[in-house]
């Protein structure tokens, strides 16, 4: 059984105890969170929402908060003397996915 969650703009396949990496959530370590359900797999078959599957939920603990590894970006304009050169950081949350109902 699996589920399609979407947060942060972005869907994932979850399924129990899985962990994932999403954009960065206004929780704390330790606490729980909820998801929307966009598709929902079962015995019968896939159920799909529009947008989403009303009364079903996929609970999860976030385990951390973080930032990523950070990436260099570059510019450079011919013949002008102009180039710089700067680092972005992405914060993430890790949730690890407990129950799916």
């Amino acid at each position: 059984m699996f589920a399609v969650i979407e947060t942060g703009g972005k869907q994932y396949k979850v399924s129990e105890n899985d962990v994932i990496f999403v954009e960065k959530l206004d929780a704390e370590d330790g606490a729980k969170v909820e998801f929307d359900v966009v598709a929902l797999s079962t015995d019968d078959g896939i159920k799909t929402g529009a947008p989403y599957i009303d009364g079903a939920k996929v609970t999860g603990e976030v385990l951390k908060t973080g930032k990523a590894k950070k990436i260099y970006v570059s510019t450079y304009k011919p013949k002008k003397g102009e180039k710089r050169k700067i680092g972005h950081r992405q914060p993430y949350t890790k949730v690890e996915i407990k129950s799916i109902g």
